[in-house]
């Protein structure tokens, strides 16, 4: 006959085992987490630091002589700023007389401080008849160095700014005639080859079309989808595979779209390369299962009583699915699609195949433009050597990042808004 002691003591200790394991387990978890988050921390951290120094740039500013020998006030646009802008620069270090020094010179300033300079001309015409002093944009080499990305010290062959340029802008400093002020030609600029002249508004704009153009067509194909494979759809072996191969799609690699948008929509029908129409397009394509997905567990999570109450009462199964049970549906409806969307805005491989991958400098201002995408924009800008672009990739990734937060936290807003329990 068995102790009764001894089976206690034996069950107590399995007891023991068990509960000692689900503590182990518990904090496995905890440090899963943990160690998620301080990964997630650092890479924020990381990508934050680099980007900073993206929203500042440098100006420098310069004595110009616009009197009516350089600027013919009959023809603004007609003068030879550049000429303006080295004239100036000669004027403020009279002691660069070499070529190899004068070089260096006109380095100092941005390649498009000529542009600059007409700009602020056409603006305000009354400053035509006299020398000025007006603000330019300084180089890149110029303004990493006032960021401290450039070291003064070792020899100077190893660095981008030479001994003569570093006196120059020590001597501009001294003057208060250099400053970083807030970059707000990174918002308002679309790419440039000069880094600090690039901006990332033709790529938000061309982001935004892909994007309208893709819940246009996803948002209403994909609930439209949904309901019927969900409410009217006979269960058999058609659907069943139909089923099976959404959910297959929605596990395609994305470049795989990408593809199907090149063969299909530009090759056979010959649609405008480059364009947000064939990127939305493509988006949608991507984005469709994902949507159809979520609105058909969204519509399985109404009860059945609502349907049988409405057609109790006498409504027909249409008037009972669009009527009852897709407004009760409709927070599973939007959380899939603005999660769908965000997917879309943050896909790159897609929009390569189909030549978003261009260098776009004008904004769009239709679906049937040339652009560019932020994501694809981000890759352009990590690919290039200059150390200035470095700063943009962060920002923009910081601003992208943004976006798909906000995006999900509408999802989030608008579940817990219309949400209904039951």
């Amino acid at each position: 006959m068995t102790n009764p002691t001894t089976s206690f003591l034996k069950g107590q200790k399995h007891l023991n085992r068990r509960h000692n394991a689900e503590q182990r387990f518990q904090w496995m978890g905890r440090i899963a987490i943990a160690l998620s988050l301080i990964f997630l921390a650092f890479m924020i951290t990381s990508i934050i630091w680099q980007g900073k120094g993206a929203v500042s740039t440098t100006k420098v500013m310069l004595a110009f002589d616009l009197s009516a020998q350089m600027v013919d006030p009959e023809n603004i646009k007609g003068a030879s700023y550049e000429k303006i802008v080295k004239s100036a620069l000669r004027s403020q270090f009279p002691n660069a007389k070499k070529r190899k020094q004068k070089k260096a010179l006109y380095a100092l300033v941005s390649s498009d401080a000529g542009f600059q300079l007409r700009d602020q001309i056409l603006a305000n015409p009354a400053l035509l008849g006299a020398e000025q002093t007006l603000w330019v944009s300084a180089s890149d080499d110029v303004d990493m160095l006032m960021k401290g990305h450039i070291s003064r010290a070792g020899a100077q062959s190893d660095r981008r700014v030479n001994d003569d340029q570093i006196g120059w802008i020590d001597t501009l400093s001294d003057e208060d005639a250099i400053k970083r002020v807030f970059n707000i030609g990174f918002f308002t600029s679309g790419d440039s080859r000069e880094p600090e002249l690039a901006g990332i508004l033709s790529a938000l704009v061309g982001s935004a079309l892909s994007l309208l153009v893709c819940f246009a067509l996803s948002f209403p194909i994909g609930i439209l989808a949904a309901i019927y494979l969900e409410e009217f759809a006979k269960k058999n072996r058609w659907s069943d595979l139909i089923e099976i191969n959404i959910n297959n799609l929605a596990a395609v690699p994305s470049i795989v779209f990408g593809l199907l948008g090149l063969s299909i929509f530009l090759n056979v029908f010959g649609l405008p390369r480059s364009s947000p129409l064939v990127g939305g397009m493509v988006l949608a394509l991507m984005t469709l299962p994902t949507i159809i997905i979520a609105a058909r567990a969204s519509l399985r999570a109404v009860p059945p009583s609502i349907r049988e109450a409405a057609l109790g009462m006498g409504a027909s199964p249409v008037q009972t699915t669009f009527h009852h049970v897709a407004p009760l549906a409709l927070p599973g409806f939007l959380t899939g699609t603005i999660v769908g969307m965000a997917q879309a805005l943050g896909e790159t491989a897609p929009l390569l195949m189909i030549g978003m991958v261009a260098f776009i400098v004008d904004i769009p201002s239709s679906i049937l433009e040339p652009a560019t995408a932020l994501p694809v924009q981000i890759f352009l800008w990590a690919d290039s050597p200059e150390r200035a672009f470095l700063e943009k990739t962060s920002a923009a990734i910081i601003v992208l990042l943004i976006f798909l937060v906000l995006m999900n936290i509408i999802a989030i807003t608008l579940r817990k808004k219309y949400e209904t329990r039951f």
